[in-house]
């Protein structure tokens, strides 16, 4: 069902010095920030050859990085996304095999212009799921 690895999400207290890691340092090709604040967050994009590494900050006190951050002051890997030929149909299979979706269980428009859902970490083996439409 599930397809080719998208990103990895890295959550960040401090975007400007992530960006400037992965741009400076390691020499990737960075995106401009890009807020998105129906997620409560605000993320760029590292492109690398086989995927890429989304960088998050927190997007207003309620931002589910912002709760993230004071667990895990330092930052740390947030989520995995993985690609999905049909989202309708893979969260009908899911739930069906009794996986959690969260929030209101209907997908919403991602930083890629995509239709994405997130799967309840406890059901994944403590990591948080992120799908998006291929």
């Amino acid at each position: 069902m599930i397809g080719r690895l998208n990103h990895v999400a890295i959550a960040v207290p401090d975007l400007g010095a992530a960006v400037a890691i992965y741009r400076d340092t390691l020499g990737a090709r960075v995106s401009a920030p890009q807020d998105l604040p129906e997620h409560g967050v605000t993320t760029v994009f590292v492109e690398l050859p086989n995927t890429k590494i989304e960088l998050l900050a927190p997007l207003g006190e309620g931002s589910p990085i912002a709760a993230f951050l004071k667990r895990v002051p330092e930052g740390g890997v947030h989520h995995l996304c993985f690609e999905v030929d049909d989202i309708a149909a893979a969260a009908a299979r899911l739930t069906a095999e009794g996986a959690r979706i969260l929030g209101d269980g209907r997908p919403r428009i991602g930083a890629h212009g995509k239709p994405v859902l997130f799967l309840h970490p406890k059901d994944f083996i403590g990591t948080l799921l992120e799908l998006e439409e291929a």
